[in-house]
């Protein structure tokens, strides 16, 4: 129960990974923010953190507006007066080969996967900046650590998440706060179905085959769940990791070894 007495904000915790996490910080003792578009997958995440004893709010978030960020942050405020945590884990997937790429699809994954990061970071700052305290951690992906035939778009959106999280992290260390990111890899979501249905369309696969040739390529052997991100970010935002800020943590199964 080490985040006993302490509230997250989770983005996109209706479902998958930010589901995961936002039950995770639950077991660990916070009070759960649901920042969520989905009132109904909220409201069942959050349903399930009650069930674990923790307070939960949902608040109706589109996380590409600044006007909702702002009423995020007013009402975690309202409701817990303090915000300890914040998860940047919404997001979304398209794949298109690169003349494919048009503006409306370049804009969309930036919205949502890049802009939204920083100006979610930048609502929360001033209540951690006068708390002299606050972890962020935000969703990247391997995608953001390497080159893609078919996603340009998503792997940039991910590594300007990267870089974020290094500014952000060195501009904000001195006032006790910590950035961090995570970079999962293959993780059997709602997303993944997505990357395989239209992966696979580009590639002349069935979502199945794509799906299979990509779990050969992972050196532990099983696709991700999860639960397997939400255990890294659990140790991003408790004390056990507060040496460490301004990184990007792969949790891929082995699949990018590089620094």
């Amino acid at each position: 129960m080490e985040l006993k007495g302490q509230v997250a904000i989770v983005t996109g915790a209706g479902r998958g990974i930010g589901r995961a996490t936002a039950l995770e910080l639950a077991r660990m003792g916070a009070d759960i923010v649901v920042a969520e578009l989905d009132r109904a997958n909220a409201e069942d995440t959050a349903s399930e953190l009650r069930g674990l004893g923790r307070r939960a709010l949902v608040v109706q978030t589109d996380v590409t507006s600044r006007d909702y960020l702002r009423a995020m942050v007013e009402q975690t405020l309202g409701e817990f007066g303090r915000i300890d945590t914040l998860v940047n884990n919404a997001g979304i997937y398209r794949a298109a080969t690169t003349l494919d790429v048009t503006e409306e699809h370049w804009d969309a994954i930036m919205n949502i996967n890049a802009k939204a990061v920083f100006f979610a970071t930048q609502a929360a700052l001033p209540t951690m900046i006068a708390q002299k305290r606050g972890v962020i951690v935000s969703l990247a992906s391997m995608a953001g650590k390497i080159g893609s035939r078919a996603n340009l778009p998503y792997n940039a959106s991910k590594a300007a998440v990267i870089s974020m999280t290094k500014s952000l992290a060195l501009a904000h260390a001195a006032e006790g706060i910590r950035v961090n990111c995570v970079c999962p890899g293959f993780v059997e979501t709602d997303m993944w179905t997505a990357v395989a249905r239209e992966q696979g369309a580009l590639l002349n696969q069935s979502p199945e085959e794509f799906t299979r040739r990509r779990l050969h390529q992972i050196p532990l052997g099983r696709m991700e769940r999860p639960e397997d991100v939400a255990n890294v970010i659990g140790f991003l935002v408790s004390s056990r990791s507060e040496y460490m800020t301004g990184q990007a943590l792969s949790v891929d199964g082995g699949l990018v070894m590089h620094g």
